[in-house]
């Protein structure tokens, strides 16, 4: 760790204070937790019951559907390589499962439709080998509600995105993720069976202070919804990857599609500030927008926590059934790092070089009688915002042939064309049919409809 790396004692304490809090009041057999900022790990933390025993980064806790995105990862490497397309029905390439009708976006973003949970016995508490094929995961009517219409969350919905990756890849679940995903990124402590040092889970009783152990079952078909061990250490190397990407397992800019919402959620969800992507949770929190994934089995509770904008990353872990709210102890360490030591952002630097013609496209503009700035950043990209107001804004990519097309908003996907006249000077923009000119109805632009001959006017 270099000296810029490292947090100030303050702050330090004020994470320490935090879950010791979290497991005093929530009563955990113990919790661990780490911070990553910069896509380094900075700090780490662990409270524990036991005298003379510390749990570290290096000890293994079950992580629950925090396995969601490990496997949400494996399913974009495939479309990646050309090998499905996300809008693919699963009967595509997985015929037969009863459930094909919903597409491969619908499962990873759970829209498919599909029961949230397992038919027959508690699938968490009891052997895989009760569930050895699709069909016992899934039962004779597998549907709740129609393909695509809402969020609902669904175990067995993962369930069939691992056998998707198995028949694809003609190997495992577990020995393709290790291949693909743990061994590149050097996640050597995440295993799909508990390895040594690995904490017990334990169920602690509500209305007392006594403890029953948890049965630490392999999941068998269900792994891939929730199977994983892991440790801080290795989710913390695991934050960094999904806020940066590593070509050597998935790109930045598939990264950045697993973070778009992608499912319609319920008015509460909407109300919370909560949303669900691709293998990927969105909450609001203080303000801040976080990205991660929670985990929870009978024993054990787990989250990572990331915050894009402040570049840090938390991930916190408890062996316990019931009691710390590890997604909130997360959004709180992230809290305590950004707002203790914020982040210094990169030195301002100009441009190297600009084509006058790009340049000319600056400045202010109209549509209709909103205005707007479009200006050019560093990084090439253009920027199109409202003047006042919180009105449509977006960044465009150049496209070469001198037209932008839009990355986000209500933009995304548009094509940005600037229109000249017939002497090549700059008559106006059109973005999707929307014109911008310089002027609010400027008359000697095309916009659409024509502005009145008498020009502007008072009502007298």
């Amino acid at each position: 760790m270099t000296p810029q790396d490292e947090l100030l004692p303050a702050t330090r304490r004020a994470l320490s204070h935090r879950i010791a809090v979290a497991q005093t009041e929530g009563r955990a057999p113990s919790l661990v937790a780490a911070v990553v900022r910069e896509g380094r790990t900075v700090w780490h933390g662990a409270r524990t019951s036991v005298d003379g025993h510390g749990p570290d980064e290096n000890t293994q806790y079950r992580i629950g559907s925090i396995t969601k995105t490990f496997t949400a990862v494996l399913v974009l490497r495939l479309r990646d390589e050309g090998v499905l397309d996300l809008g693919d029905p699963l009967e595509k390439h997985l015929p037969g499962t009863g459930a094909g009708e919903a597409t491969l976006a619908d499962l990873l973003a759970h829209t498919g439709g599909l029961a949230a949970e397992s038919p027959g016995p508690w699938w968490e508490r009891t052997s895989g080998a009760l569930r050895p094929e699709l069909v016992d995961v899934l039962g004779e009517d597998p549907f709740r509600h129609p393909v695509g219409r809402r969020f609902h969350y669904s175990n067995p919905g993962y369930t069939l995105l691992g056998a998707l990756v198995e028949e694809l890849r003609g190997a495992p679940w577990e020995e393709v993720l290790r291949r693909e995903v743990l061994q590149p990124l050097g996640l050597h402590r995440t295993t799909a069976r508990p390895q040594a040092p690995h904490a017990g889970g334990w169920a602690v009783h509500p209305w007392a202070d006594v403890m029953l152990p948890e049965p630490a079952e392999d999941l068998g078909r269900m792994a891939p919804a929730g199977q994983l061990w892991s440790t801080t250490g290795d989710l913390a190397r695991f934050a960094a990857f999904l806020a940066k990407g590593d070509d050597r397992v998935l790109s930045a800019a598939s990264l950045r599609e697993m973070r778009t919402p992608a499912a319609a959620h319920e008015t509460q969800d909407v109300a919370s500030g909560y949303a669900y992507c691709l293998g990927l949770e969105l909450r609001r929190s203080g303000g801040r927008l976080l990205v991660g994934h929670t985990g929870s089995l009978p024993g054990f509770l787990a989250s990572l926590t990331i915050c894009l904008e402040d570049d840090v990353a938390a991930v916190v872990l408890a062996n316990c059934t019931s009691g710390p709210m590890p997604a909130a102890v997360g959004a709180d360490l992230v809290r305590i790092v950004a707002e203790a030591e914020p982040r210094i952002p990169e030195p301002w630097r100009p441009l190297r070089q600009v084509d006058p013609s790009v340049l000319e496209l600056t400045g202010q503009w109209y549509w209709g009688t909103y205005g707007f700035a479009l200006r050019l950043t560093a990084n090439g990209l253009a920027s199109l915002e409202p003047l006042s107001g919180n009105g449509r804004r977006s960044r465009f990519r150049a496209n070469g042939d001198g037209t932008w097309t839009g990355l986000e908003g209500y933009y995304a996907g548009e094509l940005l064309r600037p229109v000249r006249r017939s002497d090549g000077s700059l008559s106006h923009l059109d973005l999707g049919s929307f014109v911008f000119t310089r002027q609010p109805y400027d008359e000697k632009a095309d916009v659409p409809g024509g502005v009145h001959p008498q020009g502007w006017r008072g009502i007298g």
